[in-house]
């Protein structure tokens, strides 16, 4: 699923919004779960998962095309771990 179609569902299941105001709710809640991220922080939305991030070392990579060696520097990552509804419901 596509950003568009997640608008679109939910401005179907919710007939009082338009879609506009729809692609600003679903556009908040991205922002929000991104800007809390980039705080370092977490993101806990009960029975669906948690967002957090994680720290990669920095290390020695490779130019697939060149084959010359890069240094990739340390950076963090988001991670996304389902909660145990989502689990469940996928393992039905």
């Amino acid at each position: 699923m596509i950003r568009s179609e997640l608008v679109a569902l939910v401005a179907k299941d919710q007939p009082g919004l338009s879609p506009r105001e729809v692609e600003q709710i679903v556009s908040c809640i991205f922002d929000a779960i991104s800007t809390q991220l980039a705080r370092g922080g977490r993101v806990e939305l009960r029975g669906f998962g948690t967002f957090t991030t994680r720290a990669r070392d920095g290390r020695v990579g490779r130019n697939p095309r060149t084959g010359e060696s890069v240094e990739v520097h340390a950076k963090r990552v988001p991670y996304f771990k389902p909660g145990k509804e989502m689990r469940q419901r996928l393992n039905v």
